[in-house]
């Protein structure tokens, strides 16, 4: 996988976590990717991993996902096994895959909200105002102008291990979200952290903030 970061080889280690920066890599070679790190995490070959990258413009679905919701002019949609609906992934979203050892591996939306609150704190570094909303998953920016999404989570646990991850919209083309109901959400809309800020804020500027935080979330729930 291409480096993001030349830095030690883009592999940094700690104990328990080991976090690696990819450039931008295509969606199913990630998702291989994944498989083969999420089998060596099972068998205790690796340790715990966060792989940060991002994708060529693509859109995945995950399982609830509803033919309404896609695409409607025949634009490939890749069928995934993660929780959640589709989505879309492209250049200046930065994307997480948290391939994790769970302390409480029936705990999924226990282990949701844990990410959430690890964004959440990113946000908060630059200074927007990310929450919860009650029914909802993701983080939003929510005020009188409405509820907008800034960073979509769909994961899935086989074998007490984590998969899949989240996105956060650092400064991506945010009209790719209107060729599709994103997370089947038809009465909100989607935002960025460039949009918010009303400047440009590079995935550069946001990496050591989201390792930061990651870290610290993940350590916190692996087993």
């Amino acid at each position: 996988m291409p480096l993001l970061s030349a830095a030690q080889n883009g592999v940094i280690s700690h104990t328990p976590l080991a976090l690696q920066r990819a450039g931008l890599v295509d969606y199913e070679k990630a998702l291989s990717v994944q498989r083969s790190i999420h089998a060596d995490v099972v068998s205790g070959a690796r340790e715990n991993t966060l792989l940060l990258l991002e994708h060529p413009s693509v859109f995945t679905a995950g399982k609830r996902t509803l033919e309404n919701e896609k695409p409607q002019d025949g634009t490939p949609v890749i069928a995934v096994d993660r929780g959640g609906k589709i989505t879309w992934h492209g250049p200046g979203q930065l994307v997480g895959y948290p391939i994790v050892k769970l302390a409480q591996p029936t705990e999924l939306v226990g282990f949701v909200r844990e990410i959430e609150s690890g964004i959440i704190a990113v946000c908060q570094e630059f200074g927007i105002k990310g929450q919860r909303i009650a029914g909802r998953s993701g983080v939003w920016v929510s005020d009188d102008r409405g509820d907008r999404k800034i960073a979509a989570i769909g994961i899935r646990v086989a074998s007490g291990v984590s998969m899949h991850g989240f996105a956060i919209n650092v400064n991506p083309d945010l009209s790719e979200f209107s060729r599709i109901i994103p997370c089947g959400i038809e009465d909100a809309s989607v935002t960025s952290m460039t949009k918010e800020l009303n400047r440009v804020i590079t995935l550069d500027e946001v990496l050591p903030i989201v390792e930061k935080h990651l870290y610290e979330t993940l350590v916190r729930v692996s087993a």
